[in-house]
C-alpha cells in the first residue's frame, strides 16, 4: 500500500465522517475538496523536502557521499568475482576453501539484523527517489 495509500485510506475515512456530517450535498463536496487539495499540498511539500535532501547529497564535493552508491556496487562485483578463485581453491583444497567461506559468512551474520534492514530501507529509498526524479526529468 505504501506512504501514500494510508493517507489515501483516512481520507477515505474522513470522506465517510463528512457524509454523515455535512447534510447540505454542496457543501459536502466543498469540504472533500478542500480536504484532498491540503492533502495533496501536504505530499508535494514532503516530496520536495525528500527530492531537497537526495539533491544535495548528489551535489556533494565530498567523494565518499557522491559516490556511494556506485562505492557500493564496486564491492558487490569484487566479492561476485571472488567466487572464481575461491571455485579453484575449493578444487585444490577443499576444506580451506570451506573454512574462509563459513568465516565469510560468520562476520556478515555479525552485523545486527536492525542495521542490516536500516541499510537495506536507505539503500532502496535512495534508488526509488533517483529513479523517480530521472523519469520526472530532473536528473540526468
Amino acid at each position: 500500500m505504501g506512504w501514500f495509500g494510508i493517507g489515501e485510506s483516512v481520507v477515505g475515512m474522513i470522506d465517510g465522517v463528512l457524509d454523515k456530517v455535512l447534510p447540505d450535498a454542496a457543501e459536502r463536496e466543498a469540504a472533500k475538496f478542500k480536504m484532498r487539495e491540503l492533502y495533496q499540498q501536504g505530499n508535494l511539500k514532503e516530496l520536495e523536502l525528500q527530492m531537497s535532501a537526495i539533491m544535495a547529497e548528489a551535489k556533494s564535493t565530498d567523494p565518499w557521499t557522491s559516490r556511494a552508491r556506485p562505492t557500493f556496487l564496486y564491492c558487490i562485483y569484487a566479492l561476485i568475482l571472488m567466487a572464481v578463485p575461491m571455485g579453484f581453491l575449493g578444487a585444490w583444497n577443499p576444506e580451506l576453501a570451506f573454512n574462509i567461506a563459513d568465516s565469510f559468512n560468520n562476520w556478515l551474520l555479525a552485523i545486527p539484523a536492525d542495521l542490516m534492514a536500516l541499510f537495506g530501507v536507505g539503500y532502496l529509498g535512495y534508488t526509488g527517489s533517483r529513479t523517480y526524479e530521472k523519469m520526472k526529468g530532473v536528473a540526468k
